[in-house]
């Protein structure tokens, strides 16, 4: 018997190991089957990066840095900016644009307006070897604008003052408790025609443009797609497709290969998704945003 024992005990030891830590490896096999690469392309590094400019632009960090670092990636042959965005804050959106400018110098960057390319994100692609948009998106607005509310009557109904203590002559310029006097008006029209005459020049020279004839192009013109390719503000009217083979055709790749959304990133996607509709279903005046 002992000595059947002895010579069953590996095939025994075994089996009690899988019962023991029969759902550790059930969750290792798990993982596995979820992460393991479905094809020998996603064994190999991407060649052509995909980034997305999506919704107002307020924060360009994270896709500045996309952008920097897609510069830097010797594997990566082209670059597609996807937008669809109605602009933003002036600063980022210039950041964004000198971004694209400086991996413009290295490798070849098409942009594609899915949707919106207007005003900041018009200004953030303007540098890109190409312009596609598609057939029912809107582009251009390239403009300019401050605005800010008179609150003054409702603060007099209310019974509200406000106090200012400042120095220098322009510092309580653009505040809302009351009109903006003449020489406030003159002092924001200053900065806002400088911001204006920087964005159509770079337009100008980014496009090869006539900045004399900016009103044209520019001047918060919207335009379809056709129409701003009529006065040369994209350089063709496609869809995504269209602008994927022109980067591949760009970049000179023969086996193109995409980054693809991160397996985990898009595995935490779909619990959330699958945890909202949940809540949905049991609570229905929950509401996440």
């Amino acid at each position: 018997m002992e000595m059947l024992k002895k010579l069953f005990s590996p095939i025994t030891g075994t089996i009690n190991y899988i019962q023991n830590h029969f759902k550790a490896m059930l969750f290792i096999l798990l993982l596995i089957i979820i992460f393991a690469p479905a094809s020998e392309d996603e064994l190999s590094p991407n060649n052509l990066q995909k980034i997305a400019l999506v919704g107002t632009i307020m924060d360009s960090s994270e896709v500045v840095e996309q952008i920097n670092k897609a510069a830097k990636d010797d594997t990566i042959k082209g670059v597609l900016l996807s937008v669809d965005s109605p602009g933003g804050a002036v600063a980022p959106s210039v950041e964004i644009a000198y971004a694209i400018k400086r991996l413009h110098e290295k490798k070849p960057v098409v942009v594609y307006a899915k949707g919106t390319l207007a005003s900041g994100s018009y200004y953030a692609s303007i540098w890109a070897d190409k312009i596609i948009a598609n057939p029912g998106s809107m582009v251009g607005s390239i403009g300019v604008i401050m605005q800010g509310a008179d609150l003054s009557g409702i603060m007099n109904k209310i019974g509200i003052k406000s106090q200012v203590v400042k120095a220098g002559l322009y510092k309580q310029v653009g505040t809302p408790d009351r009109a903006w006097k003449p020489y406030e008006v003159k002092e924001l029209n200053k900065v806002i025609q400088g911001t204006y005459d920087m964005f159509t020049q770079d337009v100008a020279d980014a496009r090869k443009l006539d900045i004399k004839k900016r009103d044209i192009y520019a001047n918060a013109h919207i335009f379809t797609a056709a129409q701003a390719k009529d006065v040369g503000l994209i350089d063709k009217v496609g869809v995504a497709y269209d602008a994927k083979e022109e980067l591949v055709k760009l970049s000179g790749v023969s086996h193109p290969i995409w980054n693809k959304e991160d397996k985990f990133d898009k595995l935490i996607k779909k619990l959330a998704t699958t945890t909202a509709v949940t809540l949905h279903t049991y609570f229905p005046n929950l509401s996440l945003r």
